[in-house]
């Protein structure tokens, strides 16, 4: 199915549920969005690598190919960089570190709330449609092509999903100084914050892409201050002193 508002956006919804699926799609067509519709993987697979979406909900466990199975795919064999949003009906940090190491950005637990889902589409699409400037972003041996979202780590391309890239541009960019957590979250979900797990299930993710194949880590927790990417430099300020100082600059 299909409805006509494309003012907010065009979204792909996977769901082999037909009721949450029409509730979902007329929800988000009141809301601005038009909706493409499937009930299977392979038929979802197929719409979000012939079609432009600027959003792309899937359904976990799905006919023909699960989930996780069409966001690896995407993101690995399509190089489809599209946002993904992945309804589970499991909420543990095991099963939500999975969809994002598939290639998710965001998840939401069933059962929830429209207004979330609409929320969190918004965050997601606001997020991919924002400008970013063409520059190769470096920190030691790693990479980012922000023109063409190539990672790479002393020469070797790495896999991450949009999300992460997006945690790596505001790290590598912050380096050496110290990003806090909610500034992180402030940056890619802005008022539709996440839950408590999915900035540390990123992260994860991260490190075991770009740290755990290589002999030294680059991504460094700060106890009780936030992240940082890189070696520390000298009275390097942390992210929220200069956000401090530049609110403060402007009455």
């Amino acid at each position: 199915m299909r409805t006509h508002n494309q003012q907010s956006g065009l979204i792909l919804l996977v769901d082999d549920d037909r009721t949450v699926a029409e509730m979902a799609g007329e929800f988000l067509d009141h809301r601005g969005y038009s909706v493409d519709y499937a009930a299977d993987g392979v038929t979802g697979l197929h719409l979000a690598v012939t079609n432009s979406y600027d959003a792309l909900v899937f359904d976990v466990t799905l006919p023909g190919m699960d989930g996780l199975d069409v966001c690896r795919k995407l993101r690995r064999d399509a190089k489809n960089s599209t946002p993904v949003l992945l309804l589970t009906g499991k909420g543990s940090l095991e099963d939500k570190v999975s969809g994002l190491e598939a290639g998710a950005d965001d998840y939401l637990v069933k059962p929830f709330a429209l207004r979330e889902l609409e929320a969190r589409l918004r965050a997601l699409i606001r997020r991919d449609r924002q400008q970013v400037s063409t520059q190769v972003l470096q920190v030691e041996d790693l990479a980012l092509d922000t023109a063409t979202l190539r990672l790479t780590r002393a020469g070797r391309e790495l896999i991450v999903s949009p999300i992460g890239l997006k945690l790596l541009a505001i790290l590598m960019r912050e380096s050496p100084r110290v990003v806090t957590r909610r500034a992180l979250e402030r940056e890619i979900w802005g008022d539709a914050l996440p839950d408590s797990d999915t900035l540390r299930s990123h992260l994860y993710n991260l490190r075991r892409v770009m740290d755990k194949p290589f002999e030294r880590p680059l991504l460094h927790t700060i106890h009780s201050s936030g992240y940082r990417l890189g070696d520390i430099g000298p009275l390097a300020p942390s992210y929220s002193e200069v956000q401090t100082n530049v609110a403060h600059s402007h009455p």
